[in-house]
């Protein structure tokens, strides 16, 4: 059985270092502004739960899915590529192809540069990949009209004004957080999703 909320789950498989925060926490913003319910695998902390099972679960809950391939690179340590975000995009693919009720999931995918991609996964060639240039309100813009495409909302402020509000609500979020008794500088995804979704309805017009 579907989530009741498939029609509004967008799933991000994305990378989870410090540098993409920027980021990541942009698109969630995005996500809840458009409308819709930002999913991830850091909602869920449960350690006798299977972290890929959990993942599927993730992906067939959600008709949305944005997957990043932009830290498909060698890892500085062990000096082997990260497989992490491929690997999701190839179950989501697998769940779209193979299941009647999720034929009408939607992807976006985003890569770091035009091309780059091509180097690592060469099969996807033949998609739409969007680049975001590691820049928050690239990939904002991206987001929203991948949304107001697919989804055929009229109601999808752009990507712009999207940023804007975001930007908005990066000033008031150390005030919020007072509001909501959080720790500002240790928010974890739920709370920080909670935070957006509270801002989001006390500022709606």
């Amino acid at each position: 059985m579907r989530s009741p909320d498939y029609e509004r789950n967008v799933f991000i498989n994305c990378p989870f270092d410090d540098d993409y925060t920027p980021i990541f926490e942009a698109i969630v913003f995005a996500i809840h502004d458009a409308g819709f319910l930002p999913k991830c695998a850091r909602e869920r902390i449960d350690s006798s739960e299977i972290r890929l099972q959990k993942i599927v679960a993730l992906i067939g809950d959600s008709r949305f899915s944005i997957h990043d391939l932009s830290r498909t690179e060698l890892d500085s340590v062990s000096a082997l590529p990260r497989f992490n975000m491929p690997l999701e995009l190839g179950i989501d693919i697998g769940c779209k192809s193979f299941s009647r009720r999720h034929a009408g999931k939607s992807f976006l995918i985003f890569d770091a540069s035009k091309y780059r991609f091509q180097k690592s996964i060469s099969d996807i060639a033949g998609q739409d990949i969007a680049h975001h240039d590691n820049d928050p309100l690239t990939a904002v813009k991206h987001l929203r009209d991948w949304l107001r495409a697919t989804s055929g909302r009229t109601t999808i402020p752009s990507g712009a004004e999207i940023y804007r509000r975001y930007s908005a609500f990066r000033r008031d979020l150390p005030d919020l957080c007072i509001e909501l008794r959080l720790d500002l500088d240790d928010l974890i995804f739920p709370d920080f999703s909670w935070a957006v979704a509270r801002w989001i309805t006390a500022t709606a017009p």
